[in-house]
């Protein structure tokens, strides 16, 4: 569909902009992002309104859905016109019958019968008995017709001898305005209609009346009336458009209210289950519930809690399974590290996908290690049956990497059944891990394992029931630990069953081979600045398929195709269902009787809650503006009126003038807060207080209604003659007259006044902001005004006007003054009804609007609370790539970083304190010791200048950090600039360097305080590495390169007690400060000899390189 132009006219862009076009948020994910937006409508009927009244959604199924739910909501508004058309024939009937004659029988006989079609068309259209089709196509015309006709019929029987052209204008007028606040129908098809109506009214009257006085007629005075009548209907058709329009802008706002609270809605629904299977992948669901029930805790509770919290949770009866890829160091050998990162990356991804088929809970992944649980958090009574068959898969998973790779690759796994301990440690960077004896039997099960074997011990042989052949491991002979403690091991036999050709249970690699040098490990693309496996072990015959295609040769270009295909169909459904759903809200919030629940007051419809009834009185409705110009074009419309009808009226112009100066300062006062850069700032801010205050608005409404009745008040009473007595010669009638009016003025067209009348009423009718008791004040004001100079001050006008035109038949007819004030009495009451009806309505929009409020304020708690969780788990930028859009479970996200600095911290006795005893509650308490620990080690990193470091994870009691893996769009610290002074391109490795002191310091204070003696085993190294996340299904966010084997070399070569680095990192950390001494070359397992230096503080003790001290916690102060 072509998209309309932009609604973006200056002049109410300040105001529409705020209520109309809501961007609604769209899946970041997603390459098609939806925009609703309102637009101005550039072609069919409603090119003959102004731009500001042809508003319109720009998708056009979002226009159609609007136009449904606005029919739905005039439906009750098509039975407030029912209502009106009954009282009209109620109003015909008793006016027939207070002063019967035979001749009125027709009269009344057609009025019963419209007053019983308009009782079967209410209780028809009430309780729904209609289908939907005829209520919404034919009943809205077919009351259109039903009102026409009754008037007509009004018409041509009350008057049949003595037609004038002020005949029923006033209910013509009355039902044309009523047109436009009732029918459930577009604006043009009520444009079309009441134009008709009008004009055909006119038509008659002119046509009749030339017909029955001939030769007798006054073609000018006739004529200044039917253009009177004219005026008239163009004020009630000029003030209905502005009603149609007030009254679209309004439900169009609350649509897209609607729509955007249903939107957020299934954007929560949405984040929430992406964030929980991101937090489930990372944690066990009852882990993460209760760190979700700790973070809601106000903070003066955790300020009363001893120690930090510990997530942790003692499980019997599992099985641990260690498994290892051997052979690693020949494949990374003859790849690049991200090449060796993408095979790991899709090779894990297998195995997740097999630790779901084999109930398995993956703990963590070491570099080439993987290690899982079989029984946690769930007890499975197969737990090592599990195991093994999971065991056994991945020995099959690499045997397919090991033919296509053509490198001796394998597996070594390693399973042992016991207790964990299983938990997380340290308040950043959460990630679930076990720890026990059983675990370091585990660990040592696969050590001692035999390549493409899985190494079964004692406890897991007699938790089988006879599903597995086995033999003996003699793992102690390979294995110092099993051998120590007498542990009996086992190897499975494989069964002999034929090898699938897509591997073991269908899960294939995508592995091929390369022409190059080294050989290609998996078959990859960029794809939106992501490296994605673009290949699916489910769909190998699809893949084989778009590799032959010849259309698109270039892969990378057809993948960008068929993607933003598949993401421009899929918004397209999107929106299709987003509409459904919302039309489904609509329903649903529409039948909810909303007011009933919130205790309103059945008199004056207030809310009973103060607070509430506080929050409505101040909302803000911009088109109170709107209100002001509908009192300004009344005026100018009954001005025009009565120079038609008596030009010569000077009161009347005097009205005008002085009337139309007062609503023009009113409406610019209430204009001003919608435009403040137009009007001045002092004025802008009188016109807010307005809006603000109920009083003052009320005070501001009651100020224009009484303007416009005054004004029409002064000019009847300024039209008073002086009448003779009845009994007198008429012919000094005109004479008598003639002074203060002119020949055709109001004593032979009293009527008019009264019309004027009905106009100000609609003008009481379309206030906005204002409580329906405060216009049917206003109402009754006008009504009583009019009705006394009616009955009293205009007797002897209307007299004189019945004797005149009626004749000897006036005693068998109402007079016209009491008719005129009944009439505006009905229609003040038509009104009050509708008003009452608009305030239910308006005060049902502000509770939908809360809701809405209350909905997003949900949405932002609940999305807050879940980004901190995932936050905490994963670096932020990760997490967002990952909560952005759905990703496959090969995907790899990576980055790589020339310049980073990485620390291994271990605390090597602490294996010495740790024991499994009922004394320390079977480990939890010596858990919660290193928790401790941790944490504090953690809260170094909230100090400002340790921005630029990064918590990688913990393995055990080792402390895992590095320096300068923040990523670019972050704040622009030093450590990330593009291109840094060469003084400052290591300042994070600095700040590294800082941070493992101020680790030291913090141990000591806690030895300090706990009378223990743990000491750090540090290592540093700098370098190149590639960042990134393994696996989507489980994301684990880590580290890889040369430079982080070194680091971790550094500690576990190390001293207790001391920071050991390479020379690299003694050459530049000696510009900055700090002491070293050498201890000289040692052999490091795959390097070789390294030299490497003791790093022992800076030149200056107890300060950082910014030159202040930093407050540690638990840090002994000497006094």
């Amino acid at each position: 569909m072509p998209r309309n132009r932009a609604f973006s006219e200056p002049e109410y862009s300040a105001e529409y902009s705020a209520d109309c076009s809501v961007t609604l948020p769209s899946d970041p994910g997603q390459a098609v992002g939806v925009t609703h937006e309102v637009t101005v409508r550039s072609s069919g009927c409603c090119l003959c309104l102004p731009r500001f009244m042809r508003l319109t959604f720009a998708p056009e199924s979002l226009e159609n859905l609007y136009q449904t739910y606005f029919r739905r909501q005039r439906h009750e508004t098509l039975l407030v016109l029912v209502v009106f058309a009954a009282l009209f024939d109620s109003y015909v009937i008793v006016m027939c019958a207070v002063v019967y004659a035979t001749d009125k029988l027709a009269s009344v006989l057609v009025a019963s019968v419209g007053l019983a079609a308009d009782i079967v068309l209410y209780f028809l259209c009430r309780f729904g008995l209609l289908p939907d089709r005829i209520s919404r196509r034919v009943v809205p015309y077919a009351l259109w017709l039903l009102i026409a006709a009754q008037i007509f019929c009004y018409l041509g029987l009350n008057f049949a001898r003595f037609h004038q052209a002020s005949d029923t204008v006033g209910w013509q007028a009355f039902f044309s305005f009523s047109f436009f606040l009732t029918l459930p129908l577009r604006l043009t098809p009520i444009v079309l209609i009441t134009t008709v109506s009008c004009g055909v009214h006119t038509l008659v009257l002119g046509v009749t009346i030339a017909q029955q006085q001939q030769e007798a007629i006054q073609g000018p005075a006739l004529g200044r009336q039917l253009l009177a009548n004219i005026v008239i209907y163009t004020c009630a058709i000029t003030v209905g458009v502005m009603s149609y329009y007030m009254a679209d802008r309004k439900h169009r706002k609350a649509f897209l209210e609607a729509r955007q609270s249903l939107e957020v809605k299934l954007n929560l629904e949405e984040q929430s289950q992406q964030q929980e299977r991101l937090l489930l992948s990372i944690l066990p669901k009852h882990i993460a519930d209760e760190m979700l029930q700790d973070m809601k805790k106000e903070p003066s509770q955790k300020e009363m809690q001893q120690f930090n919290t510990m997530y942790m949770y003692r499980h019997e009866n599992v099985s641990i399974l260690f498994a290892d890829i051997v052979g690693f160091t020949q494949l990374s050998s003859s790849c690049s590290a991200q090449e060796l990162v993408k095979m790991l990356n899709e090779l894990f991804a297998r195995f997740d996908k097999l630790a779901a088929k084999y109930h398995q809970l993956r703990i963590k992944i070491l570099g080439d290690c993987y290690y899982c649980i079989c029984g946690l958090p769930d007890y499975r009574e197969d737990h090592a049956a599990c195991s093994i068959m999971m065991g056994l898969a991945m020995v099959e998973a690499i045997s397919y990497v090991r033919e296509k790779t053509q490198t001796d690759v394998d597996m070594r796994v390693g399973v042992h059944s016991g207790t964990v301990l299983g938990g997380v440690l340290g308040q950043k960077r959460w990630q679930y891990d076990v720890w026990s004896t059983d675990v370091t039997v585990a660990n040592k099960m696969e050590a001692g394992g035999i390549p493409g074997r899985v190494h079964i011990s004692q406890s897991t042989m007699e938790c089988l029931h006879g599903e597995f052949d086995v033999e003996p491991g003699h793992g102690g002979d390979r294995c110092d630990y099993l051998r120590e403690r007498g542990i009996d091991t086992y190897l499975v036999v494989v069964p002999k069953a034929p090898v699938r050709k897509n591997g073991i249970n269908g899960v294939k690699l995508s592995v091929t081979s390369s022409n190059g040098n080294s050989p290609l490990l998996i078959n990859t693309t960029e794809c939106n600045g992501s490296v994605t496996a673009c290949t699916s072990p489910e769909e190998p015959e699809e893949l084989d398929t778009r590799v032959v295609n010849p259309s698109f040769p270039n892969p990378r270009r057809r993948l960008r195709l068929r993607d933003l295909a598949e993401r421009v169909i899929d918004a397209q459904e999107n929106e299709q269902e987003l509409n459904k759903l919302l039309n489904e809200a609509l329903l649903e919030r529409e039948t909810i009787q909303v007011l009933k629940g919130k205790h309103t007051n059945r008199l004056s419809l207030r809310f009973v809650d103060p607070d509430l009834e506080t929050r409505y009185s101040v909302e803000k409705e911009k088109q109170s503006g709107a209100a002001f110009c509908c009192s300004c074009v009344v005026l100018i419309f009954t001005t025009a009126t009565e120079a038609l009808i008596d030009p010569w009226l000077m009161a009347n112009y005097f009205t005008f003038a002085v009337g139309e100066v007062l609503l023009l300062i009113l409406m610019v006062c209430s204009l001003a807060a919608i435009f403040p850069r137009v009007f001045p700032k002092k004025l802008v801010s009188f016109s807010t207080w307005i809006d603000h205050t109920r009083w003052a608005r009320n005070t501001w409404a009651m100020a224009a209604i009484f303007i416009l009745t005054m004004a029409d008040v002064m000019d009847m009473l300024s039209c008073l003659p002086r009448v003779p007595d009845l009994n007198s010669a008429t012919t000094a009638l005109p004479s008598s007259s003639s002074s203060l009016s002119g020949p055709d003025g109001c004593l032979d067209n009293p009527k008019y006044y009264s019309y004027i009348a009905v106009l100000a009423l609609m003008a009481t009718t379309m206030l906005v902001q204002v409580s329906h008791m405060v216009k049917l004040t206003l109402m009754l004001l006008i009504t009583g005004a009019t009705g006394v100079v009616n009955i009293y001050s205009w007797r002897d006008i209307f007299d004189r006007y019945d004797t005149t035109r009626f004749q000897d038949y006036r005693s068998f007819l109402v007079p016209s003054k009491v008719t005129m004030t009944v009439m505006i009495f009905i229609m003040m009451v038509s009104f009050y009804y509708f008003s009452r009806h608009v305030e239910k309505l308006a005060r049902t929009l502000f509770l939908w609007k809360i809701d809405v409020h209350e909905q997003k304020e949900k949405v932002y708690e609940m999305r807050r609370w879940n980004e901190a969780l995932v936050t905490n788990m994963l670096p932020e930028h990760v997490a967002r790539h990952f909560l952005g859009s759905k990703k496959r479970d090969e995907e790899l996200y990576s980055q790589s970083y020339d310049e980073i600095g990485v620390m291994f911290a271990s605390i090597p006795n602490f294996s010495d304190f740790y024991t499994e005893e009922s004394i320390n509650n079977g480990g939890i308490e010596c858990l919660r010791f290193l928790n401790e620990i941790i944490s504090d080690f953690d809260s170094l990193l909230d100090e400002p200048q340790f921005r630029c470091i990064t918590k990688i994870k913990t393995i055990g009691s080792t402390y895992m950090a590095a320096s300068g893996v923040t990523p670019d769009v972050s704040i622009g610290y030093a450590c990330m600039k593009e291109d840094p002074p060469d003084g400052e391109s290591w300042q994070h490795l600095a700040d590294l360097a800082d941070f493992a002191l101020a680790m030291k310091v913090t141990l000591m204070n806690i030895n300090y305080q706990s009378f223990n003696n743990f000491m750090l085993r540090i290592g540093l190294n700098k370098g190149g590495v590639l960042a990134g996340v393994i696996g989507a299904r489980k994301p684990h966010f880590d580290i890889w390169g040369n430079t982080v084997n070194v680091a971790s070399r550094m500690e576990s070569t190390g001293v207790m007690g001391n920071i050991q680095v390479v020379e690299d990192c003694y050459n530049i950390l000696k510009e900055y400060g700090f002491r070293f001494v050498r201890r000289g070359p040692i052999f490091v397992k795959g390097k070789g000899e390294l030299l490497t230096y003791f790093l022992k503080g800076r030149e200056k003790q107890g300060s950082f390189i910014n030159g202040s001290s930093v407050t540690l916690p638990h840090q002994v102060v000497d006094s």
